[in-house]
């Protein structure tokens, strides 16, 4: 028998889209030879996915798991909507979740990790899960929170399922005050990401570069204005107090009662409980965001389903 090198079963990998032990169980099979391994794939079902690896994904699901003071965020993309309805993918992304809280949120690790109940990797399990459903499929990407002391809360809008919608936020807090109540608020301002979409915790963690081409952009706007070089650096003052109401989440107005700002909120309930409470992280999912979808008339998908 052949020897199976390393470099062999990596180019198997890349022209089929296979799995890497499935790669080398075909090249063992087929005594070294590419083109019969590539057939031996095929006949398997294990090559189908190389046709559709090509093909945007910017649908499916995220999900979102909370276990005592950690949480983790997943995003699983699929080429349909429809897909996103079905149990089998629902129950992938559950179990893709699961590791990815394991795994701290990790790329390589997760890839790397063992499917439950399969023997395949996550990595391999994608690719047969590619073969079955018929669409392209991938593991996005995915995040953790931890806290030391305090909650991680989870929230997905709309959820299809448990823990499985199409916008899903994780936020952390910090605190050693009353567990229920902090869950109560986290929950609360996890929603409240979802809807408002901040882009920083507070006006410090706007970076020097950011905060310089926004004011760059308003000067540009004031000097309009023809006012004096000293009152348009004062509209552009009071314009950047507005520009950290809309971007940085302990400016912006507390979605839940739309008068309060997130900051008050907090200071509130931390009276109430008799300790501090301290937001230390988000992250928020949009299914699909940034990804740039493919333009197709209904006689071009038929004629690429015939093609398949």
């Amino acid at each position: 028998m052949a020897a199976i090198s390393a470099a062999l079963v990596k180019e198997l990998r890349d022209k089929t889209g296979a799995g890497m032990m499935d790669c080398k169980k075909a090249l063992s099979e087929t005594d070294g030879s590419m083109d019969d391994a590539v057939d031996w794939l095929r006949t398997k079902g294990l090559a189908a996915a190389a046709k559709k690896a090509g093909r945007v994904a910017s649908e499916g699901l995220v999900g979102v798991v909370c276990e005592d003071k950690s949480g983790a965020v997943i995003e699983v993309n699929s080429e349909t909507d429809f897909v996103s309805r079905n149990e089998d993918f629902q129950a992938l992304v559950k179990s893709l979740n699961e590791i990815a809280l394991v795994k701290n949120g990790d790329a390589v690790a997760i890839n790397a990790a063992v499917y439950p109940d399969t023997g395949r990797t996550v990595e391999e399990e994608m690719t047969h899960q590619i073969s079955t459903i018929g669409e392209n499929l991938s593991i996005r990407r995915a995040q953790t929170i931890n806290v030391s002391n305090g909650v991680v809360s989870g929230y997905v809008h709309s959820a299809l399922t448990p823990g499985l919608g199409k916008i899903g936020v994780l936020l952390a807090l910090e605190s050693e005050g009353d567990k229920a109540k902090l869950e109560e608020v986290g929950k609360q301002l996890a929603m409240h990401v979802a809807a408002a979409n901040p882009e920083w915790i507070s006006k410090e963690e706007v970076t020097a570069e950011d905060q310089e081409r926004e004011r760059k952009v308003l000067r540009e706007q004031a000097a309009d204005s023809g006012k004096p070089d000293e009152i348009i650096e004062k509209m552009v003052d009071g314009r950047m107090r507005k520009f950290y109401e809309e971007v940085c989440l302990l400016e912006q107005t507390f979605v839940i009662d739309n008068e309060t700002k997130v900051s008050k909120v907090l200071e509130t309930v931390s009276k109430e409980i008799g300790s501090d409470i301290k937001i230390t992280g988000f992250v928020r999912y949009g299914l699909g965001e940034g990804i740039a979808k493919e333009e197709s008339d209904f006689a071009a998908e038929v004629a690429a389903t015939i093609g398949d």
